[in-house]
């Protein structure tokens, strides 16, 4: 595995930093199953990975691996009926339920699950995917290779079955993991006397201002890693394996426009559409905060990258919360979070996640644990898309939590933006009062660019 990958999967250790991916798609009508089993079929030979399985290396002695492994796709692909009342809460508790369980390690990480039976016919896809498989822009990479830009299912090029190599045995996984370390050590000793000699050539040359660099990425690097002791949050702070999942949608150009007005972008309007939702929840319980703490993913993700893969860094920075101006907020937003994307550690991310692999799960927790809520912004899909014939109305993925209160993702669709709420119960004991508060976030937001309707309701009130 590549470093990120393996952080992600070594996380699991502790159940309350589990990084599982859920996305539910609803479908309008009901779709040919043996289309989609034809399509899947056919995403996975494309992407070998999805027919393997970590393996974690003896004692520890290098990163997890894949490995190739039996693959079944009716392991993969399941088929249920809705459960009465029909409706889209069904499908909200089922995803709940992916959302809280580990993943089988002896398959691959991923499933797929179609809900049958909603009223009027209607379907949804409830996706689950572990974040060492990939992130959110491959996961709708990995997406795309299964849904379809029309109703009419396109033919498929033939792809032959991937070749399959046996399962290392144990002397196999510690020569393969002893000869991974070794690289690792002689590849990052030739990047540290790469980067050494130019270096060395600036220090002679602009000794003051490469000594500021030095020094400037040293201190980067150690805020990236710094642990943290304290909640900011005074009412969240409790954290257990329970969850709540409710979504929001909102119009795509209005809050476009939101951030445009204050000279911010979508991202500075959403994630300060999350913090006036926060601050409302907060004055509502008698608390008002001043900061919040947030983990935002931030790509890593480059052109001529294979879908798939954890191509992400997580950084962590506190954003202001108590500003009753949303323009202004938005404003400060957006410098916070243009700061964390300029840090001198991010172009070492992989070198630091090779560092934090070394740490007990427990110094990791301490890193994540005291963060108040994560924020996601994944760009979307513009057009309508279709899956095995049946026709996509929302797209909603809900990230992991990874020990914080609550994860908000927004994935745009067709000119809305499908927000989707990942909600720790133990420290948010009333979910509906937070969604409510969050509504109004974005109510918010969107009247400093003129919007006046307000942000559509969820589809559902949310499972109980």
């Amino acid at each position: 595995m590549r470093d990120p990958d393996a952080l992600a999967w070594s996380m699991e250790q502790d159940p309350g930093l589990r990084s599982t991916i859920v996305a539910v798609t609803w479908l309008g009508c009901r779709p040919d199953v043996d289309v989609l089993s034809r399509r899947l079929e056919h995403a996975t030979r494309l992407v070998p990975r999805l027919r393997q399985r970590p393996v974690s290396s003896p004692a520890g002695l290098a990163t997890p691996q894949w490995v190739d492994c039996a693959f079944d796709l009716s392991l993969h692909l399941r088929r249920i009926a809705a459960p009465a009342p029909y409706t889209d809460d069904t499908v909200l508790e089922f995803a709940r339920g992916e959302a809280m369980t580990s993943f089988d390690n002896s398959r691959p990480l991923w499933s797929m699950t179609l809900i049958e039976g909603l009223t009027d016919d209607r379907a949804a896809l409830v996706m689950k995917v572990h974040h060492s498989l990939t992130d959110g822009v491959g996961g709708m990479q990995l997406a795309m290779l299964v849904f379809e830009p029309s109703a009419e299912t396109l033919p498929m090029e033939e792809v032959p079955v991937p070749t399959t190599e046996p399962e290392p045995s144990g002397v196999g996984l510690a020569r393969g993991a002893l000869g991974h370390s070794l690289d690792r050590a002689v590849g990052t000793a030739r990047d540290a006397v790469g980067q050494a000699v130019p270096v060395a050539r600036a220090v002679v040359r602009h000794p003051l201002r490469t000594s500021l660099d030095v020094v400037a990425t040293v201190l980067s690097v150690a805020r990236f890693v710094a642990p943290v002791s304290d909640t900011l949050s005074p009412i969240m702070t409790r954290r257990s394996l329970d969850r709540h999942l409710d979504i929001l949608e909102v119009d795509l150009k209005d809050l476009k426009r939101a951030g445009a007005c204050v000279g911010g972008t979508l991202n500075d309007a959403f994630v300060a559409a999350v913090t006036g939702g926060l601050r409302r929840y907060h004055d509502a319980h008698g608390s008002p905060v001043d900061e919040l703490r947030v983990t935002m993913p931030i790509s890593m993700r480059h052109e001529g990258d294979p879908e798939g893969g954890n191509r992400i860094t997580l950084e962590r920075f506190t954003l202001p919360v108590s500003e009753t101006d949303a323009a202004a907020r938005v404003r400060m937003t957006g410098w916070r979070c243009r700061a964390a994307r300029n840090e001198e550690a991010l172009s070492l991310s992989d070198t630091v996640a090779g560092f934090l692999n070394l740490l007990p799960a427990g110094v990791i927790g301490s890193m994540l644990k005291h963060v108040d809520f994560l924020a996601s912004n994944v760009p979307g899909i513009p057009v309508p898309i279709y899956l095995a014939g049946a026709p996509v109305s929302g797209y909603f993925a809900f990230g992991p939590t990874t020990g914080a209160a609550l994860n908000v993702t927004l994935v745009s669709y067709q000119g809305t933006c499908c927000v989707g709420c990942n909600i720790d119960t133990a420290a948010v004991p009333d979910p509906q009062k937070l969604v409510a508060c969050l509504r109004d976030g974005f109510d918010e937001v969107l009247a400093v660019g003129g919007a006046h309707r307000p942000v559509r309701a969820p589809l559902t009130d949310g499972p109980a």
